[in-house]
């Protein structure tokens, strides 16, 4: 928790799989993991800008047994440590089944609404970062500027109507600073 005193930070969010990494259904093996190149410095360059970087990530593998919370946790490890020390703050993943009456698996923005109270958000100067419609959908709904990017799923996705479309999350980043710092 944070100070009541303290003021809130501007996020982003981030899916995972077709956007930081190579996505692959129901990732449950970390030698599977591929972070694409530049993912971890852009963060780092998120970060120095003044952001909370928070993954937001469906992992419904777990909830259809395919793997289970361990695994998960070791994938997300490799992620982490793919990316660089440091480069997260924080992740948050819904194991809920796509026909669930989930409010933390996205489009619905549960898992935002939690990591805006752990760590203090403003919602109003975050984004959110993803390669799917309900990325997307998940950004407006807890209204976030949003931006579809163009690996894993993204060249599909473009009927979404996400604020930006830019080809990976190291033009994300730069949007993102520009906007925050121009």
């Amino acid at each position: 928790m944070t100070d009541a005193g303290e003021a809130a930070a501007a996020a982003v969010f981030l899916d995972r799989d077709g956007t930081i990494m190579r996505d692959v259904d129901y990732c449950g093996n970390p030698a599977d993991v591929a972070v694409f190149e530049g993912v971890g410095d852009a963060l780092l360059r998120l970060k120095r800008g003044g952001f909370k970087v928070i993954v937001i990530t469906n992992q419904s593998g777990i909830g259809r047994g395919y793997f289970g919370e361990k695994e998960y946790r070791v994938v997300e490890r490799e992620v982490e440590r793919q990316l660089g020390n440091g480069a997260v703050d924080a992740t948050y993943f819904c194991a809920d089944l796509p026909d669930s009456a989930s409010a933390r698996r996205k489009p619905e923005p549960g898992m935002i609404w939690e990591a805006q109270r752990e760590h203090n958000l403003d919602l109003r100067r975050s984004f959110f970062i993803g390669d799917k419609a309900t990325d997307i959908d998940c950004g407006k709904n807890a209204g976030l500027r949003t931006i579809l990017v163009e690996t894993g799923y993204g060249k599909n996705a473009m009927d979404c109507a996400p604020d930006h479309v830019v080809r990976d999350v190291i033009e994300a980043a730069e949007i993102i600073l520009t906007e925050c710092n121009g």
